[in-house]
């Protein structure tokens, strides 16, 4: 699915088992250098391509937070929850299934697999179950994400 403008999903939109996929995007040498920066983790496996070659990788690697990281901002660039989401609540069983490499190609491949309410009906949970691909359709970072959204009920609040 591909979204120009906001979907603005409300928590009774939210179909279990409904699944999107983002669009693509090549992580370059400087992409994770920059994240290095960003949260001062310069391991020579993230920064330093020869060092990452005499450990079996062909490129520098990025960090496992990287792909986590790139997995919500791929997500969010779909506009889901553009104006409808609270907070997210979590991370849960995220595995690092395989390397990121400089110059795979990502996508992110989702589905909703539960949702409940809140004691405040303005509010709802819905949980995504994600998976980081590269261009050869292999899972290199996997998860679940909680996230906290509106419900109809705050916008008919938010009318009166």
């Amino acid at each position: 699915m591909n979204a120009s403008g906001p979907i603005n999903l409300r928590y009774e939109d939210i179909a279990l088992g409904a699944e999107f996929e983002t669009a693509m995007h090549t992580v370059t040498e400087a992409d994770i250098a920059a994240f290095a920066d960003a949260t001062r983790d310069h391991h020579p496996l993230h920064v330093d391509g020869a060092y990452a070659r005499s450990r079996g990788f062909p490129a520098v690697i990025g960090h496992g937070l990287y792909g986590l990281s790139l997995m919500e901002g791929l997500k969010s660039e779909l506009k889901l929850y553009e104006e409808t989401s609270v907070a997210s609540l979590g991370w849960d069983e995220v595995k690092f299934r395989g390397p990121i490499i400089a110059g795979d190609t990502l996508r992110v491949r989702f589905r909703f697999v539960e949702k409940r309410p809140t004691k405040n009906p303005a509010r709802g949970i819905v949980v995504e179950t994600l998976d980081l691909l590269n261009q050869r359709d292999e899972v290199v970072t996997a998860a679940h994400h909680i996230s906290l959204i509106l419900t109809r009920q705050a916008d008919a609040a938010a009318a009166t």
